[in-house]
This record gives structure tokens, C-alpha cells and sequence, in this order.
């Protein structure tokens, strides 16, 4: 087995949209790079989150769509073509093969070590490479953990021989289960729920809470859970899952009691219950940090609690706002940050400043690709509140937008902006609706340029489309 040594200004644990961000800001700024990476290059996003499980809902939506439409609805009467769908699915993933994101990192000159990384005291990384050898990394200037996380499962007996599916099971199934239970209530759960419903599956919902999205608008549960339920899926609210057990034979029947003693057969159950650091064998413990933990970061990404400034964290592992889009503005932020440090520049630090991820705070942008969409962007009302801030929430049911009427018959959407009275300008919005997603950045310049209240009434959108709902909306405002 080879042992080699490398030097490079900044090494990068983790090729994900993240480390992929940071590395190529760094890159950019001057700075030799590489980059490591244990599975895949192009990480969670890429394989197993946000491509494969947008190429799978994306028909599910259409069809919904089309089916709003007179004329049309009647051609899209029958079920999905669930092999097509699948294939379509495996495509957006390059059938999981990273060679167009290894040929990337070439062009942009961004070294890339395959193999197990872990941190192994200041500014070093040893990586065990899939043949054994090791390849010991020195960084003169930073190292950036985005290593990202990992499923959350319950602790329930004997749940690894049950076999379940977390995320990246159910984006990845190569066939569409007779019969599947989703046990959770946020984005995941929802997601998932309506992609396999819609290919053919039997879903049942198990939520522990009393609603469906928690940390969004209220309202935006509410509505997904009634489209939900009419089209087909059993969702119960306010259970626990007391155990589980895959009972094998021909039938392979999965059987779940839950704590009000029900019990439920499937053929697989998927957990959407939560995320974890994918920190707890990364070298931790070799710079003063606890394995397992989420890394506590500065605005520029530092790690607050190294000494010397040379550690970053970047993405999800910092648990500042779990999103692959946000983990990528992190980035941008932190490689900018690194290389500006390397060359010994004062940084702008500044809120809204280009080395601060000011964003992840007061504008964080998040599309539910479910039927409805949800599209939300900032403070829900009562984060508004509970921040103490003086608010307004302004209500507007979208129905009534010109633009949604033509989109399809019986469009049923809401909108609120919560508004900021003494600041006069917006602290968050929520769109809930088909085809809402595309309206989310109009909302994210709002809330993060801190746009005048004012000053959107000279935004004029375009008739008749649904963007109309911004004039819809301060109207009401106004009263």
C-alpha cells in the first residue's frame, strides 16, 4: 500500500453542490484546491434528494395540471407509465455515474481524491482511498468540512432487518411498492408520498404531530393534506410508530403497530423523521470537536470553536438552513471568504456583504414540489411574532387571480406576505398553489433587498399571468 503526501492552499471534505461551490470559489480566487469524496461526485442532491426526486414528481404535476384543463383532461384520464418514468428518473441521475462531475472539476482545475477523508489535527486531512492506499493532505490555508448529513431513524428493535427505506432508497427504487408507508409530516414525507401515490403505490401517512409541514404557514399543510387525501392517500395524524417487523416468506410483508394499536401492513415504509451531521467519522475529535455534532460556524462559515480560523463548515452540517440551494450560496460565500483571507484582504463582513451568508437568516427560499406547490421565502407569521417584530399578515386567495384561472378550473391556491409595519418592508411570503414555484424569486428580491412596500406598487406584473397576485396583494394591503 502507497502512503503519499500532498500539499494545497485549501482542502475540501465532501464533493457535493457544496464542497463542489466552495472548492471552484477558492479555485477562482488564486488558490490550489482539492477536493475529496467517498461516494459519488455531486453528492446527495445529485443522486439520491433533489434531481431524482423532482424527475419523479414531475410527471405527477403535469398530469394534475392537464387534468385542470378542459380539452385536455380526458387524454390524461389513465395512470402514469411508471417504467418511463423510472428511466426518466435514472437519466437526471447519469444512472448513477459521476463522470460529468469529475470532468467538471477538471475544468475548473479543482484536484479530486477519492477515498475516506478525515481530519487529522491542524490543516490536515488523511484520506483512505478505495484500494487501501492513503493520501495525506496538508492545507496552508483552510480546510471545509460539507460532508452534509444523513437519515434520522427512530430507535425501534430490530428496525436494520426491517429493511427501510430512507431518502435515498425512495428516490432511487428501481419498482413502485403495491403498498408503502411514509412516517413523517415534512418535506421528505410529502414529497415522497405524492410521487409514489401518483406512480401507482398505495400510501398511507403517519404523522406524529397534528399537521403536515410544520414549520411553514399553516394554511400550506392544510392544503396539501386535503389534495392529498382526495387523491388517495390515508394519512393519520397524532400517531407513533411502537414497532416494526419485515416478516419475510413469499410475501415479505413489512407489519407496523402503532401506539394507539393499530396495525398496517405494506410492502415498504419509508422514514422521513428527521436528518443527522454526517460528522461522526470525520477526524472531530483531532481538532477539539465532539463526533456527531452539527458545526457551530461564524457568518463567514468558520467553525467558531477551532482556534486560528482555518476550519469551515459549509452546507448542511452547519445546520443553518438544511437546502441544497442555500447550502450553495454558503459556498460561494465561504470560498470567497477564504481566498479574500489567503490574500490577506480586509473581508466584507458587512450584513448583505459579499463574505457573509447574511441570506440564511432573513431570506431563505424553499419550493414543496407537491399538488399543491408550497413556495415560502423568510418568516412565517408567528416566526415574525415570536422574533418580535411588528407584523401584518396580508391574505390572498389565488383563485381569483386572473392568471390562475386561465393556469386551470377550480385553481385553488393562497398567497400571504407577512409585512413589517415599522420597517415598511416585507419579512416573508408564501405562495400555495400549482405552479407557485416559479413566483419565489420575485418574493426572495423582495424580502432580501428589502424592497419598500412602497416601491412594489411600481413592480407592475404582467397581465394575465399569476404573478398579478403581488398587485392583489398590496391592494389588500392597502385597504
Amino acid at each position: 500500500m502507497d502512503d503519499v503526501s500532498r500539499n494545497y492552499d485549501v482542502v475540501v471534505i465532501g464533493a457535493g453542490p457544496v464542497g463542489e461551490n466552495v472548492a471552484e470559489r477558492a479555485r477562482t480566487g488564486g488558490l490550489s484546491t482539492v477536493i475529496v469524496e467517498s461516494e459519488l461526485v455531486g453528492g446527495e442532491c445529485s443522486y439520491w434528494a433533489c434531481m431524482p426526486s423532482k424527475a419523479l414528481l414531475r410527471p405527477a404535476l403535469a398530469r394534475a395540471d392537464a387534468r385542470r384543463l378542459p380539452g385536455l383532461a380526458g387524454a390524461v384520464a389513465g395512470p402514469l407509465d411508471a417504467p418511463a418514468v423510472l428511466a426518466r428518473r435514472d437519466v437526471f441521475t447519469s444512472n448513477w455515474k459521476d463522470d460529468g462531475q469529475v470532468g467538471w472539476l477538471d475544468s475548473v482545475d479543482v484536484d479530486l481524491v477519492r477515498g475516506h477523508g478525515r481530519l487529522d489535527g491542524p490543516r490536515k486531512v488523511t484520506v483512505t482511498t478505495p484500494d487501501g492506499d492513503t493520501v495525506r493532505l496538508t492545507a496552508r490555508h483552510a480546510v471545509a468540512v460539507c460532508t452534509g448529513t444523513t437519515a434520522a431513524l427512530p430507535p425501534l428493535a430490530g428496525l436494520d432487518n426491517v429493511r427501510p427505506w430512507t431518502s435515498r432508497e425512495a428516490t432511487s427504487a428501481k419498482e413502485v411498492p403495491g403498498r408503502l408507508l411514509v412516517v413523517g409530516g415534512g418535506v421528505v414525507a410529502v414529497e415522497m408520498a405524492t410521487a409514489w401515490q401518483a406512480l401507482g403505490s398505495e400510501v398511507t401517512m403517519l404523522v406524529r404531530g397534528s399537521g403536515l409541514l410544520p414549520r411553514m404557514e399553516p394554511f400550506a399543510g392544510e392544503m396539501v393534506a386535503d389534495s392529498m387525501r382526495a387523491a388517495g392517500v390515508d394519512i393519520r395524524f397524532g400517531v407513533s410508530m411502537a414497532s416494526v417487523t419485515r416478516e419475510g416468506g413469499p410475501e415479505d410483508q413489512i407489519r407496523a403497530v402503532l401506539d394507539d394499536g393499530a396495525t398496517l401492513t405494506a410492502d415498504e415504509i419509508l422514514f422521513a423523521t428527521g436528518r443527522h451531521p454526517h460528522t461522526g467519522d470525520i477526524g472531530l475529535e483531532t481538532v477539539g470537536l465532539t463526533p456527531g455534532d452539527w458545526l457551530t460556524v461564524d457568518d463567514t462559515l468558520r467553525v467558531t470553536d477551532v482556534e486560528d480560523g482555518w476550519l469551515y463548515a459549509v452546507g448542511d452540517v452547519n445546520h443553518r438552513a438544511l437546502l441544497t440551494h442555500q447550502g450553495k450560496y454558503q459556498g460561494r460565500i465561504a470560498g470567497a471568504a477564504i481566498a479574500a483571507r489567503a490574500r490577506g484582504e480586509v473581508l466584507d463582513d458587512a450584513p448583505w456583504g459579499a463574505h457573509v451568508a447574511t441570506a440564511d437568516t432573513a431570506a431563505v427560499p424553499q419550493v414543496v414540489f407537491t399538488d399543491p406547490e408550497v413556495a415560502a421565502v423568510g418568516l412565517s407569521l408567528e416566526e415574525a411574532e415570536q422574533a418580535g417584530r411588528r407584523v401584518r399578515a396580508v391574505d390572498y386567495d389565488l383563485g381569483n387571480v386572473a392568471g390562475a384561472a386561465l393556469y386551470g378550473d377550480d385553481y385553488r391556491g393562497k398567497a400571504r406576505m407577512v409585512v413589517d409595519l415599522d420597517a415598511g418592508v416585507l419579512a416573508g411570503v408564501t405562495f400555495v398553489g400549482p405552479g407557485v414555484g416559479e413566483l419565489l424569486y420575485s418574493a426572495t428580491v423582495a424580502v432580501s433587498a428589502q424592497v419598500p412596500v412602497t416601491r412594489l406598487w411600481h413592480a407592475v406584473p404582467a397581465y394575465p399571468t399569476i404573478s398579478e397576485i403581488w398587485l392583489r396583494l398590496l391592494e389588500t394591503f392597502r385597504g
